[in-house]
């Protein structure tokens, strides 16, 4: 290839193509995923990309593919043609056609590289982690296309790299683990604690609130009788109840299966006389294994401020209750003396 600027286009295709490969290569793994949930909603680069993300092995396979066939394409294109030009450059200078000829090879693989790595595959690399769901969401449709063109070959290069890992014991995954786990970020807390670059109190409220995906309902109950009136109760007896106890949320019907709770503030415009069964609300019944975390969750989700806590043995007998404001109790020690959930409410 002797025409200087086929030979120049052609480099500049080449090298962009490798930029393009290191980029999706370095952005899917900067990515954060939830953020590219956000974005998925409306963007239809952005669920591509979350496509991606879900089989990232084979995602890198085609980068690395891509990678690998622009540095055999400017290998076999550039770099001879940068040598041939250089060799008779040397020779007019008076150099030796053999020491010329080294001269222009040495120099030519020089120039290439530097082209593949500084602007190929460095500046890329950079952007790509400076801005990593900006750079998947771009560069997304485009890597998908090229992944299905190619998937027959990708899939088979990316079992022949499992079946590798399996021979050493790994066992491979097809998506990045997402940040640290519960043990690792209680260490992280404890060792920043110890050194000084955390405060005490700081590190006992994160401590906390690592602990509710481990302390369970049944660790924080105490053995009480919750506060409860009978099935055919009325509304001053609710509230009577209420008044004796200074607790708002009444269990209707025995206190070891209830049949509903009501809000004394649900009875404030009722007749006094009038019967609490309208009133009454679905009891949420959770089990005492079940953890803070998840408790926590459930709540939220069902809109219920109180669950009764059963027996896993025998889901119809209560322990006892807790609300969210027992249970964010552990979670903000620093406004609160955390101490166990009492089971009425």
């Amino acid at each position: 290839m002797e025409n200087p600027f086929l030979v120049a286009v052609v480099t500049v295709v080449i090298i962009a193509a490798s930029a393009f490969f290191v980029a999706v290569e370095f952005a899917l793994m900067a990515a954060k995923k939830h953020r590219l949930e956000d974005a998925a909603a409306t963007s239809r680069s952005a669920r591509a990309a979350l496509r991606s993300s879900s089989e990232l092995t084979v995602l890198l396979a085609g980068s690395q593919l891509g990678i690998t066939i622009s540095v055999l394409a400017l290998g076999a294109t550039t770099k001879p043609a940068v040598h041939h030009w250089l060799t008779p450059l040397f020779e007019d200078w008076g150099v030796a056609l053999w020491l010329a000829d080294v001269a222009g090879f040495v120099l030519a693989l020089i120039v290439v590289t530097f082209l593949h790595l500084v602007v190929g595959e460095m500046a890329p690399k950079s952007w790509a982690i400076a801005h990593p769901e900006r750079s998947a969401t771009l560069l997304a449709i485009p890597m998908r296309g090229f992944m299905w063109l190619t998937r027959p070959l990708l899939r088979a290069l990316n079992e022949s790299a499992n079946w590798c890992l399996r021979r050493v014991g790994v066992d491979p995954t097809d998506e990045m683990g997402a940040g640290q786990d519960t043990a690792g970020l209680r260490e992280l807390v404890e060792h920043s604690a110890n050194v000084g670059a955390l405060d005490a109190s700081y590190s006992t409220q994160l401590s906390g609130a690592l602990e509710l995906e481990t302390l369970t309902l049944g660790d924080l109950l105490r053995a009480t009788v919750p506060t409860a009136v009978p099935e055919g109760a009325r509304v001053r007896d609710v509230q009577a109840a209420s008044r004796r106890t200074g607790h708002l949320r009444i269990l209707v019907g025995p206190p070891e299966r209830p049949v509903g709770v009501v809000h004394v503030r649900d009875t404030l415009d009722e007749d006094e006389a009038g019967p609490i069964a309208p009133l009454a609300r679905p009891v949420l019944s959770l089990p005492s294994t079940t953890t803070v975390y998840a408790a926590l969750a459930r709540m939220r989700e069902s809109s219920n401020q109180l669950a009764v806590v059963t027996e896993p043995a025998d889901p119809d007998r209560v322990r006892g209750l807790v609300t969210i404001a027992d249970l964010l109790t552990r979670l903000f020690p620093l406004r609160a003396e955390p101490v166990p959930v009492p089971a009425t409410t």
